[in-house]
């Protein structure tokens, strides 16, 4: 390709609104234009590094035995009512209605549209396993989109969803898939972290996300520098620790009943280390959720029949709206994922005061865990851990709580006696600091962003949206799911993010636009010779060239071809031939290389290149 023949429009600024390394650079270089909030379009040159990192996950995915399918982006509202996920995640839809008066949904994740299309073929267990995937463009109307296509509202999305007999057949699906992913990022040159993580609106069970290192990343990761134990804080746990009293000893039963103490003013932990001149970890604080769309049965719960249960034209019944008081140790941090997760909720929030006094009988600061009869309690296991046959390990003892009743604290309360939650988990928020529950590290935490995540997800869609198989003995079974996905848009933003400096990008050989530029120093005379010749020699070797036949000086050639980051950089000068310059990227020096050698020894550079990302 001759630069005169595409589009090459680049930017001595970013626009103000980019704001990370990425997006200014995709701007600065002319491969993205922004056509309105959240929205990007790729102009040639990334267009052309969007379908290399298309490419790749599709010869991977190939090479597991994966088929590639090409559902509809925009789908019937219907399937998502059947699913269950219609009024979910309608914050997060883009609809519209078509001239019939049906509501139609633009994806913005396809669990359903590939059940219903698996479901519509699939009659034996000879048929199983299969495991689908698409390259395709979803929508997500994101509150706030930023830094680029790493969070826009239209990007392009691979997902795949395996469907499999058993439990042993989802796991080898998983593997495959987790191994495939390896083989993916490792050919684009990218160093990733797997990590466990919340499942989220998907639901399911397990579930891995390949994360970046970033500055700027959306996803907070705790890591234990001992072993290989890696989360994101949304699904961290960490081994449990033994709380002190004030004296810096292990804590004892309460011998003493409960006291009520009048405390004025006294609403937050650290004024209640001053005014009772105990540490936080001897003191249980207690605060009241708003719970959206649960399917956790609270009918036996303390107030649970307060709640209106939906039961009829859904797939699970659920709670549109409920509330719950989690209790947890002074010190610590309620992780609302976490807790979403246990309630089987798409999400929960702190109650507004109003409703914190409905259903606790205090203000938020002095709600207590003794005597609450109109909210279910869960226990937060830094509490106490249910043994599951009624009875209780408690790890905290003779505890100051709220006192359920405004500037009122209770005082040598004992969880188990004053006490009892409806459920105990872990809802806590891990820190830095904490030990690993696998070998008793020391986590420390980075910032990164999420290229893929991987889910089993166990018969959430198949169950609810009734796909069946005959078995061996001609019985009817449901099979299980997984689901696997990864970001194309961000993880060529990724790549940037890794391989940059201060001049521009620095491309990996196999998701560059193209792998060499050759830039003759006025495309004239003896200079345009040699470089048509050099030009047709690479091309002649499959090697992707861009020549730089634009009238422009040398010094904005040499710029644009180290902000657009091609690996290779070939020079043609009056004053070299008949050699020319050869200058990789990411290294500083160049060499000067008999023009008849060049593309050999370019074409040969580029190969082992190649070969390495993909060993």
């Amino acid at each position: 390709m001759k630069a005169t023949k595409t589009i090459i429009s680049t930017l001595r600024d970013a626009p103000n609104d980019a704001v990370i390394s990425s997006h200014q650079l995709m701007m600065r270089t002319g491969m993205l234009r922004k056509l309105g909030n959240g929205l990007y379009s790729y102009m040639p040159l990334g267009l052309r590094s969007l379908r290399k990192v298309e490419n790749i996950i599709r010869e991977e995915l190939d090479a597991a035995g994966l088929l590639e399918m090409k559902p509809t982006v925009v789908v019937p509202g219907d399937i998502w009512r059947e699913s269950g996920r219609w009024d979910k995640m309608s914050g997060e839809m883009l609809t519209a209605q078509n001239r019939a008066g049906q509501d139609m949904v633009v994806s913005p994740t396809a669990e359903e549209a590939f059940t219903v299309l698996i479901r519509e073929g699939l009659s034996s267990y000879k048929q199983l396993p299969v495991i689908v995937y698409q390259i395709n463009t979803k929508y997500r109307d994101e509150i706030r989109p930023r830094y680029g296509v790493m969070r826009g509202r239209e990007f392009t999305m691979m997902d795949a969803y395996s469907f499999d007999a058993d439990q042993k057949s989802l796991d080898e699906s998983y593997e495959k898939c987790a191994a495939a992913y390896r083989r993916i990022f490792k050919r684009m040159g990218l160093s990733t972290i797997s990590v466990k993580a919340d499942t989220g609106a998907m639901g399911g069970s397990g579930s891995e996300e390949f994360m970046v290192e970033s500055e700027v990343g959306d996803d907070t990761l705790i890591l234990c520098p001992n072993c290989s134990y890696a989360a994101n804080v949304e699904k961290a746990a960490c081994r449990p620790d033994e709380a002190l009293d004030k004296d810096g000893k292990p804590q004892v039963p309460a011998t003493e009943q409960i006291s009520k103490v009048d405390c004025p003013g006294v609403e937050t932990i650290a004024a209640m280390e001053t005014f009772f001149k105990m540490p936080a970890t001897q003191f249980i604080k207690v605060l009241i959720y708003k719970v959206y769309n649960s399917t956790l049965d609270f009918t036996d719960a303390p107030g649970g029949k307060s709640f209106r249960r939906e039961e009829e034209n859904t797939a699970a019944p659920y709670y549109p709206e409920s509330f719950i008081a989690v209790a947890i140790r002074g010190d610590l941090d309620v992780n609302e994922t976490k807790l979403a997760a246990v309630l089987k909720a798409s999400g929960v929030e702190l109650a507004e005061q109003e409703d914190v006094i409905k259903y606790s009988g205090a203000p938020h600061g002095f709600v207590g865990p003794v005597g609450l009869t109109k909210v279910p309690l869960l226990a937060d296991e830094s509490v106490m851990v249910s043994r599951g046959d009624g009875t209780f390990d408690v790890k905290l003892h003779d505890t100051v709580t709220g006192g359920g009743t405004k500037d009122i604290d209770n005082m040598h309360v004992e969880p188990g006696r004053d006490f009892v939650p409806f459920i105990t988990a872990d809802v806590r928020v891990v820190k830095p600091g904490d030990k690993c529950p696998d070998c008793g590290g020391t986590f420390y935490m980075k910032k990164g962003n999420e290229l893929g995540h991987i889910f089993k997800l166990g018969d959430k869609y198949t169950k609810s949206m009734n796909v069946t198989y005959l078995d061996v003995n001609g019985k009817p079974v449901t099979p299980i799911m997984g689901c696997y996905g990864i970001g194309v848009d961000r993880t060529l933003a990724s790549i940037i993010e890794e391989h940059h400096d201060e001049k521009g990008i620095i491309w990996t050989m196999s998701t560059a636009p193209y792998q060499v530029v050759i830039v003759p120093v006025k495309y004239d005379g003896t200079m345009k010779e040699a470089a048509d010749k050099l030009y047709d020699e690479l091309t002649k070797e499959g090697i992707e060239v861009l020549l730089d036949d634009r009238n422009e000086r040398p010094g904005v050639k040499f710029n644009d071809a180290d902000l657009i980051g091609f690996p290779i950089r070939i020079v043609v000068g009056e004053k070299n031939l008949p050699n020319v310059e050869i200058k990789l990227r990411k290294e500083a020096d160049a060499r000067l290389v008999p023009l008849a050698d060049a593309a050999k020894e370019t074409a040969a550079v580029v190969r082992a290149e190649l070969a390495e990302l993909s060993k």
